[in-house]
């Protein structure tokens, strides 16, 4: 494990001097990573379905779960004991908070080090989806084709109640205490309003278009910003 985490921390740290315009060389790399699409949304959007049709249609591979894995390695911690330093009840957790950093040596800043580190690594090999976890704010917007997904309540009502199997009532609440989790968590830590727009290149109300709109509509999008971007090199 330590060999593994030394590792990955290795290169992360020279992924973010290239980010600096610091001179690296690349080692056994054929040809530049490929852009990354960030992925924010409100809860029941069908956020993380386009996010898998996306993949597949794009041949792209897709991130999510996974990071908080990774940050566990990079931490040397648990995943569990990380996972409880993400999007949930932020604003209610902040004394237990500090004395868990007290006697496991992690800090607030420690947790952004760590969360930069594991996106930052994810990002350096390109051609990446990845879900959630403020990746918008971390990677450089000129490789990152950042994306938002917003929807009208009642979409998102019926779309949690399908998928969950849940009420009415339950599914609302379900809604607004995750979408005050993941503001919260973006205020806390990247100091960023998750609603502004100028924060992503493309924002697509699904409860208007659908998934399967959403997917074509994006793909489109993704392909034309790829040619404009190779022309502007």
């Amino acid at each position: 494990m330590k060999t593994q985490t030394r590792s990955l921390s290795q290169l992360v740290d020279e992924q973010l001097k290239k980010w600096q315009g610091a001179t690296v060389e690349r080692k056994s790399v054929k040809a530049k990573p490929g852009p990354v699409i960030t992925i924010s949304r409100e809860p029941g959007t069908g956020g993380s379905e386009i996010a898998r049709r996306l993949a597949e249609k794009l041949k792209m591979d897709l991130v999510g779960a996974q990071i908080i894995q990774k940050i566990a390695e990079s931490a040397n911690m648990s995943a569990k004991v990380i996972e409880s330093l993400d999007e949930k009840e932020v604003s209610r957790r902040d004394d237990w908070l500090s004395s868990l950093f007290e006697t496991r040596h992690l800090w607030v800043d420690d947790y952004l080090h760590h969360l930069t580190k594991v996106i930052g690594t994810f990002g350096s090999q390109g051609n990446m989806i990845i879900v959630g976890r403020g990746a918008q704010y971390i990677l450089p917007p000129q490789d990152t084709f950042r994306l938002r997904f917003i929807a009208p309540m009642e979409t998102k009502i019926q779309n949690v109640m399908r998928s969950s199997g849940s009420t009415k009532e339950d599914a609302k609440k379900y809604i607004i205490k995750t979408d005050s989790d993941r503001r919260a968590y973006l205020r806390k830590y990247f100091n960023a309003d998750v609603t502004d727009p100028s924060h992503y290149d493309m924002v697509v109300n699904t409860g208007k278009i659908g998934i399967n709109g959403t997917v074509e509509t994006v793909a489109a999008a993704f392909t034309l910003w790829k040619q404009m971007r190779r022309s502007s090199a």
